[in-house]
């Protein structure tokens, strides 16, 4: 049982000054697997006076330094891989193979890769007769999700630390426990006290302390876009940054000579990843009225290698949603999506067979939905696929970006030259080209509301820095 009594904060495991406990609950079992502090504002506003006073000495560090440092975190990180992949699996309910992969794997590149990002960054240049200099932001308010728990701890935390800021975190309460592993990885290295701080708590509480806190220059927060305009209001109440990475209801468009047989496997995967729990997953499936009926037969014989099941058993590629809330949710959408009249031609609201425990749904698939239907347009954050038949490309573009989001994206073509023409015209921050692998270095954020501000590599780094001009 992975139970935390005490919060980080100045460099040390500190009593809350809030009371009680956040229960951690296995989404496969639905039993309790640990506890985190529930803290309190008060406890927030500490993190944040420690954060403050330990930015000047911070933020005048060599660039050497603050790499070395994050060098010996990556490989704490990696010293300790198998106990984030396992606490993971059991909190989200992704596979263990793709946990360690992803969930355990991703984090150390994020924090790895911005020591190669440091080194070929230029701080500085000369313009006309002004030097112009990139200085870290000041304090940043790190607030995460619960869906890839620790990667995106890593995205914020590895930039900010890069640049010079530091940190306070708030981790979310259904899968906190990977940031308590980080934080202590964080004290073993010897960080200087203050430069990281942990505050776990409800999201109304101490992330709205954060948001709102004077001594904060910068939240950056991942999560619903009903949260991030909340994160929004607040943060502009003292003018600070916000960087927002929220949902998304991303488009997958197959042109009329796309293959098939490899993109629809393809399309699957990209929907279903984690679960469907992924902002960027591609659950709007845009294909040509003329070749429907062939893309559902194709759905329907590859999700046979979609395995539902406890995610620690060999073979198992979907597991639990995770929480009972999550799984609630998404069952309404899909009873929603069969009273909208949509062609439910896989799966279904019912619970998986032999699965009597833990949070599960079925994949499932709608075809024949009209772009005006609920599923089609709002984030559903499950294993549900939405097909929509379109009549020409420029039809095609025009479904794709209607929507209230702009995540990501993706466009299969037997002409690539073809596939990025029409990529261009997507209003998204991100589109795969014939099934194109994630890039950990490339930008990640969205247009429109699925957020502000961009993650991963040097275009991370860019979000945790102020520019000031120095006339000479």
């Amino acid at each position: 049982m992975n139970r935390h009594e005490k919060l980080y904060i100045d460099g040390a495991w500190v009593t809350p000054e809030g009371s009680g406990s956040i229960e951690v609950l296995s989404s496969i079992t639905e039993e309790p697997i640990g506890s985190v502090p529930s803290g309190n504002a008060a406890d927030g506003a500490r993190a944040v006076a420690a954060a403050r006073a330990a930015f000047d000495s911070w933020s005048r560090t060599s660039i050497d330094e603050r790499s070395k440092y994050l060098e010996r975190i990556q490989e704490g990180l990696q010293t300790r891989m198998a106990d984030i992949a396992n606490i993971i699996a059991q909190e989200v309910g992704m596979p263990i193979h793709l946990a360690n992969l992803i969930q355990a794997g991703l984090p150390m590149v994020d924090i790895g890769s911005m020591t190669g990002v440091l080194s070929e960054f230029s701080f500085e240049e000369q313009v006309g007769n002004s030097l112009v200099v990139r200085e870290p932001v000041g304090v940043v308010a790190a607030i995460t999700p619960w869906n890839y728990p620790l990667h995106q701890v890593a995205a914020k935390i590895g930039p900010a630390l890069a640049a010079g800021c530091t940190v306070v975190l708030k981790p979310a309460g259904e899968a906190p426990l990977s940031a308590f592993i980080l934080a202590e990885i964080v004290d073993e290295v010897g960080l200087p006290p203050g430069v990281f701080n942990l505050v776990s708590g409800p999201g109304r509480i101490v992330g709205e302390e954060l948001a709102s806190n004077p001594g904060v220059d910068m939240v950056s927060f991942t999560g619903s876009t009903e949260a991030g305009r909340r994160i929004g209001e607040l943060g502009s109440r003292t003018i600070k940054r916000v960087a927002l990475e929220l949902g998304g209801k991303s488009a997958n468009i197959l042109l009329d000579d796309a293959d098939f047989s490899r993109a629809i496997p393809g399309a699957l995967n990209a929907c279903f990843l984690n679960s469907g729990q992924t902002c960027s997953a591609l659950t709007r499936l845009l294909v040509p009225r003329s070749r429907i009926e062939e893309a559902e037969q194709a759905c329907v014989e590859s999700l046979d290698e979609f395995t539902v099941g406890d995610p620690f058993t060999p073979g198992t590629r979907l597991g639990p949603l995770v929480s009972k809330a999550q799984q609630e949710r998404v069952r309404g959408y899909i009873r929603q999506g069969i009273e909208e009249g949509a062609k439910l031609i896989a799966g279904g609201p019912e619970q998986p067979d032999n699965l009597d425990k833990g949070y599960f749904v079925k994949p499932t698939i709608f075809s024949e939905v009209r772009s005006d239907m609920a599923i089609a347009q709002e984030e559903i954050f499950g294993p549900v696929l939405v097909i929509l038949p379109y009549e020409g490309e420029e039809e095609a573009i025009s479904i794709a970006n209607d929507s209230i989001y702009g995540l990501a994206g993706g466009v299969s073509s037997a002409d690539p030259e073809r596939a990025k023409s029409v990529a261009r015209r997507m209003r998204t921050g991100q589109v795969e080209i014939n099934g194109g692998s994630f890039n950990p270095l490339a930008p990640f954020g969205g247009y429109k509301q699925s957020g502000n501000g961009r993650e991963l590599g040097k275009f991370g780094l860019e979000e945790f820095l102020e520019t000031k001009a120095m006339q000479l």
